[in-house]
């Protein structure tokens, strides 16, 4: 008999538990409102390179510890180390860009399950999954632009085909934030609960993909990624190369000292 595969996690900072048909990870830096740090991007992939071929795993559920966050974004403790120099850029970004397509590639279902804050990289790890549901007490901001950072073309590309152009546009040029009815208005979410519910609403996902054919679930998944590929016509070069213009100015310097710093940032289009 073959042995079943089991679910460590490579930093505590990540936990993970099998529960039914349902794999759990859970991001754990509560101190830092689970702000996502270097070890926590690194421990999903290999968690959900398992889940691939484990025929237990239906669904895998994306949640934060504690009552406050999510993920609010990047752990700022690591910001200057880990995003200054051109070399950590690049590392920081092929990272975060692998786990997220990680999380967007995976063929069975996913599922955000949000509470709290859930910021920048949040809404990241969010719009990577099939379904988000959400406390009414949660917060959504994608603060890019007042931090001059470049935003990835996976990361647009998933947000506008969520809500639409118009709307992402506004979030993103903005920088605003919105509660959970907006969210939901927007079709950033699929549903909301109040917060000492959304574990029985996780749940209930949770009951109804243990119980349907996973392969008619996963056909309908992998369709309709055939559906929302770019056109033929996209210039990716121009759009990686955007992006590195963003990290290389002044303007990024800027942002990330002021950020730091705890003051309002003067950009200069620099």
């Amino acid at each position: 008999m073959a042995t079943e595969p089991t679910y460590t996690s490579s930093t505590e900072r990540v936990q993970t538990w099998l529960d039914g048909r349902t794999l759990h990870i859970r991001f754990n830096n509560p101190a830092r409102h689970n702000a996502l740090s270097v070890d926590m991007w690194e421990a999903v992939p290999p968690l959900l390179d398992i889940a691939r071929n484990d025929d237990r795993v239906r669904l895998v559920a994306f949640s934060g510890a504690g009552e406050k966050a999510f993920v609010s974004g990047a752990d700022i403790s690591q910001f200057e180390d880990m995003r200054a120099a051109r070399e950590a850029v690049a590392y920081y970004e092929k990272m975060a860009e692998a786990t997220l397509m990680g999380i967007y590639d995976f063929p069975k279902p996913t599922i955000a399950a949000i509470r709290g804050y859930c910021i920048g990289g949040g809404v990241n790890v969010a719009i990577s999954c099939d379904i988000r549901i959400a406390a009414t007490d949660s917060v959504f901001s994608i603060p890019a632009a007042r931090l001059g950072l470049g935003y990835r073309y996976s990361a647009m590309k998933n947000l506008v085909d969520l809500i639409g152009p118009g709307a992402a546009q506004d979030l993103f040029f903005t920088a605003r934030r919105i509660d959970a009815a907006e969210a939901k208005a927007l079709g950033l979410v699929s549903r909301t609960a109040a917060p000492e519910a959304l574990d029985a609403l996780l749940a209930e996902y949770s009951a109804a993909l243990a119980e349907n054919a996973p392969l008619t679930v996963m056909a309908g998944k992998a369709i309709t990624r055939q559906i929302l590929k770019p056109s033929p016509e996209l210039d990716m070069a121009l759009c990686a190369s955007l992006i590195r213009g963003c990290f290389e100015s002044a303007d990024y310097a800027e942002g990330r000292t002021a950020f730091m710093q705890k003051r309002k940032p003067v950009f200069t289009g620099r």
